[in-house]
């Protein structure tokens, strides 16, 4: 199914497609791809993100909570000790981590540490400078933690964003520039942190078919986020009215 453009549609459309793509990611985690001493929860409000997140936490059984990567786990599930096959597009030094503070431990209210989160961006997240501030500063802040993040954009680029939202992470963190392929505007960032952070980047447009991503646990070690199918599943249950007006083929004229 090729990716819609969602600018057809009001926020309030996409933001119901929104809820469930993440339901169904969430679903496709906790049905068998993640090890079994880590599963995904869809929250309304994470460390800062706009609704909706998906969290991915450990099993709380570490006893040290300056301890913030869990070993090895792979028991159950499809955790690969490797890097995907995709090249990473871009490292930081280590001179972002001496900026920062101290690395903590971000934890979720049961005790279960927070290891992994999947966002979805919205219009919202967009709308002012103010809000792709705060969207950029927390992407940077959770990273610093230790904690690896996945980003879907399906949005077109824009004043506030001219390199995408992959494109105002990376400057913030960097002080690097970043460069978006014109015909290709729509940003898939995997977020891998080690001693230093890989990004793992791939452009789309509307029109082609998402690429599976993969979601970092651990350093070195990663599950396929199947973004294809999930997308699927989500927008069959889109309201047909709404889904008419996304399928019907550009006017050539």
């Amino acid at each position: 199914m090729p990716i819609h453009d969602w600018t057809r549609v009001e926020a309030g459309i996409f933001h119901d497609f929104h809820h469930g793509w993440i339901e169904e990611i969430k679903r496709s985690l906790n049905a068998g791809l993640l090890p079994d001493d880590y599963y995904a929860l869809a929250e309304q409000r994470a460390a800062g993100f706009e609704p909706d997140v998906l969290t991915l936490q450990g099993s709380g059984d570490d006893e040290d909570d300056n301890d913030v990567e869990p070993g090895p786990a792979i028991t159950g599930g499809r955790l690969l000790l490797a890097s995907p096959k995709m090249q990473a597009t871009d490292a930081t030094d280590l001179a972002f981590y001496r900026r920062k503070q101290k690395m903590i431990a971000v934890r979720h209210v049961s005790g279960d540490r927070l290891v992994a989160m999947v966002e979805i961006v919205s219009p919202g997240n967009k709308s002012s400078r103010n809000a792709l501030r705060a969207f950029v500063r927390k992407s940077a802040e959770l990273l610093d933690r230790q904690i690896h993040l996945l980003i879907l954009d399906l949005h077109p680029l824009g004043r506030r964003d001219p390199e995408g939202i992959h494109g105002a992470i990376w400057e913030y963190m960097t002080d690097r520039s970043y460069r978006v392929p014109t015909d290709k505007p729509l940003t898939l960032a995997a977020y891998e942190c080690d001693s230093e952070i890989r990004a793992y980047v791939v452009h789309a447009a509307v029109g082609e078919t998402l690429t599976d991503m993969p979601l970092f646990l651990m350093p070195g070690g990663h599950v396929p986020v199947p973004l294809e199918a999930t997308y699927q599943s989500a927008f069959a249950a889109v309201p047909r009215r709404w889904r008419r007006v996304l399928e019907t083929p550009s006017s050539t004229s």
